[in-house]
């Protein structure tokens, strides 16, 4: 099994209790899918883009989308951060985006100027 990213035996250990039971047909290896969800997300990447060693991606992807509408994600990060303490600093990203004073100008002439030299209306 070749995956770039694997959550250690200690890290489930601390995550297992939040997951849902399995009813009748045992569940794929959740190691292996849960560290495919943290895989895909923090690399942006598109569910059908995650490496083979993850499993079939419908199957993480389905697996991510039940356990977010059971909210077994939101208790895993509420817990986590509980036991984390208060922390040592806190910081707020301030970043914005300016506009360039032309960028006003693109909606007056258009993203794609009309080089067609035909009449407008208006």
């Amino acid at each position: 099994m070749d995956v770039p990213f694997l959550l250690s035996k200690a890290q489930m250990r601390r995550i297992e209790p939040f997951f849902p039971l399995s009813h009748g047909i045992p569940r794929v290896d959740d190691r292996r899918v849960v560290s495919g969800i943290v895989y895909v997300i923090k690399h942006g990447l598109m569910w059908r883009d995650a490496p083979k060693g993850y499993g079939p991606h419908k199957t993480i992807y389905n697996r991510f989308i039940r356990w977010s509408r059971l909210g077994v994600f939101n208790r895993i990060f509420a817990e986590l951060a509980g036991k984390a303490g208060e922390p040592d600093r806190i910081m707020i990203d301030a970043t914005h985006l300016k506009a360039h004073r032309t960028a006003a100008s693109l909606l007056k002439g258009g993203l794609f100027p009309d080089v067609s030299g035909a009449p407008r209306a208006g």
